[in-house]
């Protein structure tokens, strides 16, 4: 009977929210509206043209809009500099679209219970050349609202606590934190210069060459990376003072210029400051900031690390003619469409997938290392290639004890190789007699 008892029950219940379901949820309008609340603000992103915020720390900053572009022009000893557009975008936009989630009181007598009598946070604009103010005080009980008001107004509504991240910014927060200003797809010419050395690197066409101390062709994925990186390097912090000597940065420990067409940057870094940064300059600005002291160590590799490693540029899908000499025997391939002809020591048609074998023994070569001094021995084997519209590259092999080098025509000293790379590519050349 129990059990009877309480399936009846349960089939009660159904019955009382299926009927529920149908007078109630089936009647309501597809598509209702949620419920519209006033917005705060009349008035658009991109018509306001002056911010002023009062953050929590009691830090007031002050922006103007040049044109498209915004500025910090207050506090006066940053002088006019460039902010974050993002953050700034996202303050403008939060203005306009600010909603009133709920309003508290029509006209609060006590502004001290909401954290109001002296606000936490201030944004005031200027739109039109009127001015508004908003004033953030404290959250509700639940954590999900700020209580707010606008300046000289009575009224205390709700707005939505996220927003505290949006608005309470400091100077700092604001400012842009570009370390460089730099556009890295017009970046030509590098120079990085610390107490040890200096380096100098040129754009030639797609890739990059080193022409000081040596002229040696440079490691094109590693020099693109540095060049990134200096692009999107922010400060982490402004430094108090402005005393080179102070900060390391009379002497530098590393000086990058970079150079974009007829215009260069210059970002001086000085000694080691705070939790893994160095404070640095960018020479064409005032202030001196942090950077991640990471940084350091790629601007100190020996010229050696930033050589290109691989020993042709020449890869088996772009070359159009081989030489390979060893001893006194030399054999000559040329491509013609997509086929191989042998051209020495006899014209004869080649064997394109063994051709194909041979090239790519000979382009997968790569570095382990660079000495400055190159052989002296005769070469085991000497291959020329030719690629791209008749670029040639001629590169000597040569074997000193168990040690294997390469020797590319035109650079300084020697690539260190796997010995095994010069037996791989007389094994291909065997197999094409």
């Amino acid at each position: 009977m129990r059990g009877a008892r309480s399936l009846l029950v349960l089939v009660i219940a159904a019955a009382g929210l299926g009927a529920y379901l149908y007078f109630v949820e089936m009647k309501r309008e597809p598509g209702d509206a949620p419920e519209k609340r006033d917005k705060v603000f009349t008035v658009e992103a991109d018509k306001i043209e002056e911010l002023t915020i009062r953050s929590v720390s009691g830090e007031k900053t002050t922006l103007k809009k040049n044109g498209s572009d915004w500025q910090v022009v207050s506090p006066a000893d940053t002088g006019p500099v460039a902010v974050d557009q993002g953050e700034v975008s996202g303050i403008t936009t939060s203005l306009a679209t600010l909603e009133q989630q709920r309003v508290v009181e029509e006209k609060a007598e006590d502004l001290k219970e909401f954290g109001l009598a002296e606000p936490r946070i201030e944004v005031a604009f200027k739109a039109g050349g009127a001015e508004q103010k908003l004033q953030i005080g404290s959250k509700t009980p639940t954590g999900s609202d700020l209580y707010a008001k606008l300046d000289g107004q009575a009224k205390v509504f709700l707005i939505s606590s996220f927003l505290e991240s949006t608005f309470n910014r400091g100077t700092f927060d604001l400012r842009d934190k570009s370390a460089l200003k730099i556009e890295v797809d017009k970046v030509d010419a590098m120079e990085v210069t610390t107490r040890d050395s200096t380096l100098r690197f040129a754009k030639v066409n797609a890739g990059w060459q080193m022409t000081s101390p040596v002229e040696n062709r440079a490691d094109v994925v590693l020099i693109g990376s540095l060049v990134s990186r200096l692009g999107s390097l922010q400060m982490k912090a402004m430094a108090p003072g402005t005393d080179l000597k102070t900060f390391g940065l009379d002497t530098p420990a590393a000086t990058v210029r970079i150079g974009a067409g007829s215009s260069q940057a210059t970002l001086l870094i000085g000694k080691t400051a705070e939790e893994g940064t160095v404070y640095a300059k960018d020479a064409s600005r005032p202030g001196v900031f942090t950077i991640e002291s990471a940084i350091v160590d790629d601007l100190k590799k020996d010229a050696r690390e930033y050589r290109q490693k691989d020993i042709f540029d020449a890869r088996a899908f772009n070359t159009t003619y081989v030489e390979v000499a060893r001893g006194a025997e030399t054999m000559t391939f040329e491509k013609a469409g997509d086929k191989w002809k042998q051209l020495a020591p006899a014209a004869k048609d080649a064997d394109t997938a063994k051709v194909e074998s041979l090239l790519s023994s000979v382009t997968g070569a790569r570095a382990t290392s660079f000495v400055d001094k190159a052989p002296t021995a005769k070469p085991e084997l000497i291959v020329v290639l030719k690629h791209d519209g008749g670029k040639e590259e001629r590169v000597s092999f040569y074997r000193d004890g168990a040690d294997a080098f390469a020797v590319i025509s035109g650079a300084t000293g020697a690539a260190k190789i796997d010995p095994p790379m010069i037996d791989d590519i007389g094994k291909a050349l065997e197999a094409l007699k």
